[in-house]
């Protein structure tokens, strides 16, 4: 059996995962990132390798290769970092530096919304013949796009699903970055608007299935901002299936039968199609770990 390591890389944390040839996490191990420096940054990624692969029965010589993701853009022939909104590593050499650091010839790295699409690509079927999207809605707002087997990515900076304009009732109303509008930091912020008290992403949720009826305009004003988004993608795009991820809906998953409602009321019959394959990730936060090193039993 075939392993590689997966490493999914963000602001926060450093998750690495053994992964078999057929997409099984065989080992996981999570770090604290270190954005304050750029070789910080670094040194907490080969940390989080070693920690994986000490828990484990595994050598390094029993890899096969290392795949990242990483936030921002990326230069993937290159193995380039080139930018990022919450890491210290614009145009850092990641693949040269884990070729050095670990003696791996084959590192393969990609956009970490990428490596998570890929993942859950593989675990509905990894239909050639179909197009098929992921969202994921964070911190931020995101999609990857995989057309017949291949990734969209136009002239590299396509899926940006959080910069998709909406109509915002509540500040106006007004037209508004999906992101803006609706990601995680901006429920808070609504909830606190709507209700004048401090509160989490987390507890608007809980307080809503809780039963608290004030909390359903929050909920249905957010919901409709993603479907008013995915409604664009239903357009232009038709995809055969749209799978949701990100700690958003993945940790609250009722939202998708919502979401379901409310794009059905924007879609002429002919594109509603898409309503009976829309899912909610079963791999949630482990994707881009798995993505990752899925990528690198890819042939180039």
């Amino acid at each position: 059996m075939k392993k590689a390591i997966g490493l999914d890389i963000g602001g926060t944390k450093i998750a690495a995962g053994i992964i078999s040839e057929n997409g099984e996490l065989l080992k996981r191990a999570e770090v604290k990132s270190d954005p304050s420096d750029r070789e910080h940054m670094f040194t907490r990624v080969v940390e989080a390798v070693e920690q994986v692969l000490n828990g484990s029965s595994f050598l390094i010589t029993d890899i096969e290769g290392i795949g990242v993701g990483v936030p921002g853009k990326v230069d993937r022939e290159t193995g380039i970092a080139v930018f990022q909104n919450n890491l210290p590593w614009a145009q850092f050499p990641v693949a040269d530096r884990l070729r050095e650091q670990f003696g791996l010839e084959r590192i393969e790295i990609d956009n970490d919304v990428y490596t998570a699409a890929f993942a859950e690509w593989k675990a509905a079927g990894g239909n050639r013949n179909e197009t098929f999207v992921y969202v994921t809605v964070s911190t931020g707002i995101s999609c990857a796009i995989i057309h017949q087997g291949s990734f969209f990515r136009g002239a590299g900076f396509a899926g940006e699903f959080g910069l998709i304009p909406i109509l915002a009732n509540v500040a106006g109303p007004k037209l508004e970055r999906l992101e803006k509008a609706a990601a995680g930091p901006a429920i808070a912020k609504l909830a606190e608007k709507v209700l004048s008290g401090t509160l989490s992403t987390k507890e608007v949720f809980e307080r809503y299935q809780a039963g608290a009826a004030e909390y359903q305009p929050i909920i249905d004003e957010v919901t409709n901002h993603w479907a008013q988004g995915l409604y664009s993608i239903s357009c232009l795009l038709d995809p055969h299936q749209i799978v949701f991820g990100g700690s958003v809906i993945a940790k609250n998953p009722f939202l998708l039968e919502i979401i379901k409602e409310k794009l059905k009321s924007y879609q002429i019959s002919e594109q509603q199609h898409v309503l009976k394959r829309m899912s909610v990730s079963t791999i949630k936060q482990d994707n881009g770990i798995v993505g990752a090193g899925l990528r690198v039993f890819e042939e180039n």
